[in-house]
This record gives structure tokens, C-alpha cells and sequence, in this order.
């Protein structure tokens, strides 16, 4: 479980409106725990990457404060700075340079002082190591992508941003970078994704942001959200297809398959008494026979399209 010790990026009151009147982000207080790794998902111009880019001194907010890892981002702009790493979405890397060459002149840019045990520790995390010598020109889009993670690791930063880290990969490389970013996480370092894929934060995230139209619709606990807002089916396969619902079975709960020969009963996992004994027993009573039946709970997918739906 993550460390519930005092939080380590603390955002309070941040706000952001652009020259043109518009408002990236409406009033956004959140705070990400040391040692978590915290998923925010929302749809293409949620403020994902305009709230990354606050925290990380890259845009300034209208209003509202930011403390990282104990420096206010503003006031302590390097100090700030020197405890965050960004992976950013577009792979731009100096094509001509060798893996090792960037990946120290990155340790450099932060004033660190240099430290080839360091550099190799890092490629040799990221399964680099084999490939310090070639020009980043050379390598897979895959491998680029560890070379940005490497870059922002160089300066042994404690906060991780990475943003749509697995936009564009294969399902393999996917799953290596998650092994990877665990690991990283086992080392103390706090990560914060942004992602598209909801199978990623199911998959990785011990919380959970929602965020859409700038406002930060939810913040919780991955497993509790899945409790909260999670809801379970239960499938019927009927023996004969039904022309409609009976009426002693109507009901918002019930739904009908277009060809009559499925139905589909939906219950609250959270609620003391589901329904599914009664409405076993009034199928019996109604001779309605059901040749198979199976449940299955709603995914982390179902409930991020309600969450954004219910906002509009």
C-alpha cells in the first residue's frame, strides 16, 4: 500500500485563464501522497497537461499555490524544479546525439554534478545500458520513449510526471513500461500519469483523478472507486426468447436483448440485498427458464464515461 505520510505535491486553489477568456482549469485542490502513483484521466482538453504543466513551472496559474516536495514552485522555482522529472508526450530527442551523451548533459542541466555510476543505473533500469553508445536517431520509437524517461530520471528526481507515457507503443512495450514504472514506484519515487488508456490506471494506479472541463470531477482511492461506482450484472440466457419484459418484472434493473433471449439485471455490489434471490424465484414462478447465467462488474471504463457524462 502507498505511505499515507504527508502529501508530496500539494495544489491548492489553482486556477488558469488564458489571454482569450478561457478557463483551463476551474479552482483545482488536490494533494498526491509520497510513494502513490496517481492516474489523472479525462478526456483531450480536460486541463491534464495545462495542471502537469503548472506543477512543473512550465506555465504559470492565474491563481492558487503549488509545493513540491516542500518548495513552493513560484517562490522556489529551482529547488522546486530539481525534485520533478517530466517525460512529455512528443518524442523530441537530439536525434544525433549518443543515449549516454544526452542522458548526462540532462543530469548537467539541473546543476547536479556528474555521476557516471548514476547515468549507468538508470540505463541499466530502463534496459538501456546495450544501447548507451548509439545515436538516439537510430533506435525504436519504444526505445526513444525510455531514453525521455532516462532523461528525467537523470537528475535523481523524487516526482515523476509522465504524460500519455504508452501513447503509440505496442501492447508488449506497454506492459514492460508498467513493470518499469512499479519499479521505479518500489524506489521511493511518487508518480503522477496522465493517461488515455483506462486499462493503464485500472491496471497501475493506487488513486485516481478525474478530471474534465477543467474541474477535478473525483478523486479517490482506485479500490474504492470501483466499489463506489462500480456495478455488477447478472446475465441470463434464456431457454425460449421472451417478446417483452413481463410486467411483474418491469423494472429500470431489467433489460431485454434485441432478439428476446437475453436478459440482463443490474445491481448495486455495494447494496445489502440485491435482488437476485426475488427475481430468481419470480422468473420460476413466471416459467421463464434460463439455461445459463453469469455476472460481471462494471470496469474502471464504465465508470469514467458516467463520471464525464454526468458532468455535461
Amino acid at each position: 500500500m502507498p505511505d499515507l505520510s504527508p502529501a508530496i505535491v500539494t495544489i491548492t486553489g489553482v486556477e488558469k485563464t488564458y489571454a482569450s477568456g478561457f478557463q483551463a482549469l476551474k479552482r483545482i485542490d488536490l494533494e498526491i501522497r509520497r510513494g502513490e502513483i496517481f492516474a489523472l484521466l479525462g478526456p483531450n482538453g480536460a486541463g491534464k497537461t495545462t495542471l502537469i504543466s503548472i506543477i512543473c513551472g512550465i506555465v504559470n496559474a492565474s491563481a492558487g499555490t503549488v509545493v513540491a516536495d516542500g518548495h513552493d514552485i513560484v517562490r522556489e522555482m529551482r529547488a522546486a524544479r530539481s525534485k520533478i522529472g517530466l517525460v512529455p508526450q512528443e518524442l523530441s530527442t537530439d536525434a544525433f546525439e549518443t543515449v549516454w551523451a544526452t542522458v548526462t548533459f540532462s543530469r548537467g542541466l539541473y546543476g547536479k554534478p556528474a555521476s557516471p555510476a548514476h547515468v549507468e543505473q538508470v540505463l541499466r533500469a530502463l534496459s538501456l545500458w546495450d544501447k548507451k553508445d548509439a545515436k538516439i536517431m537510430t533506435l525504436s520509437g519504444g526505445m526513444k520513449r525510455r531514453v525521455l524517461i532516462a532523461k528525467a530520471l537523470s537528475h535523481e528526481p523524487t516526482i515523476l510526471f509522465l504524460d500519455e507515457p504508452t501513447a503509440g507503443v505496442d501492447v508488449e512495450l506497454r506492459h514492460d513500461m508498467w513493470k518499469m514504472v512499479r519499479e521505479l514506484r518500489d524506489r521511493g519515487v511518487t508518480i503522477i500519469l496522465t493517461t488515455h488508456y483506462i486499462e493503464e490506471a485500472q491496471e497501475m494506479a493506487d488513486r485516481i483523478g478525474v478530471i474534465n472541463k477543467g474541474e477535478l470531477v473525483i478523486v479517490e482511492d482506485k479500490d474504492v472507486l470501483m466499489r463506489k461506482l462500480g456495478k455488477r450484472q447478472l446475465t441470463l440466457q434464456l431457454q425460449r426468447p421472451l417478446e417483452r419484459i413481463p410486467d411483474a418484472l418491469a423494472g429500470p434493473s431489467l433489460a431485454l436483448s434485441g432478439d428476446g433471449t437475453v436478459l440482463t439485471y443490474t445491481f448495486d455490489i455495494q447494496s445489502e440485498h440485491t435482488g437476485i434471490a426475488a427475481l430468481l424465484r419470480q422468473l420460476g414462478e413466471l416459467g421463464i427458464d434460463f439455461k445459463d447465467l453469469h455476472s460481471s462488474e462494471s470496469s474502471l471504463e464504465d465508470i469514467f464515461v458516467s463520471l464525464v457524462k454526468g458532468q455535461r
